[in-house]
């Protein structure tokens, strides 16, 4: 099958959680996560949650298992603590709890980071995609010129085909 026909069988929309970790964003401050939840409802998807968390390890690992254990959330969209310093956990958390990464996702943001955005502190990016059980993650930086760029070039596009390979032998 080609991958328009996997689209084509894909599912119409994807029930998301989204997660901000962040030691100083509240609700009212946070962008990156707004700027998530608001371009996953234009394009016609559910966003069941959206929560802020402080970057660590614990907490985060902690909000990965409330989504993979959540049956109506498909989908966990997380930005921020991916840089490099001692404070940043969240792509060790999330790379330690995936059964398959997706290594084209973290491959692919920090390209088009390059070629479109920052150049080469690209490579300071930490980006990382993957599934757990049956639920997607991708994890992206917390600025929203990185969420903008992740969701409108790779999340956004591909959601439901993700969804589609992850549910095909399940059924």
């Amino acid at each position: 099958m080609s991958v328009e026909e996997h689209k084509k069988e894909a599912p119409q929309t994807v029930s998301c959680m989204v997660l901000t970790v962040s030691d100083t964003r509240t609700k009212e401050t946070d962008k990156s996560g707004l700027l998530m939840k608001q371009l996953l409802e234009a394009s016609d998807f559910h966003v069941m949650k959206h929560i802020i968390v402080k970057d660590d390890y614990s907490a985060i690992q902690q909000m990965i298992r409330l989504a993979d254990s959540d049956n109506s959330i498909e989908a966990l969209l997380i930005n921020g603590g991916t840089g490099i310093t001692f404070r940043d956990t969240t792509y060790e958390a999330v790379s330690s709890m995936l059964d398959k990464e997706l290594n084209g996702f973290g491959e692919l943001f920090r390209y088009i980071s390059y070629e479109y955005d920052i150049g080469p502190a690209a490579m300071l990016s930490r980006a990382i995609a993957g599934v757990r059980g049956t639920t997607a993650i991708f994890s992206t930086p917390g600025s929203s010129g990185a969420v903008k760029l992740a969701m409108e070039k790779l999340i956004l596009p591909e959601l439901a085909h993700v969804m589609r390979e992850i549910y095909k032998d399940r059924k």
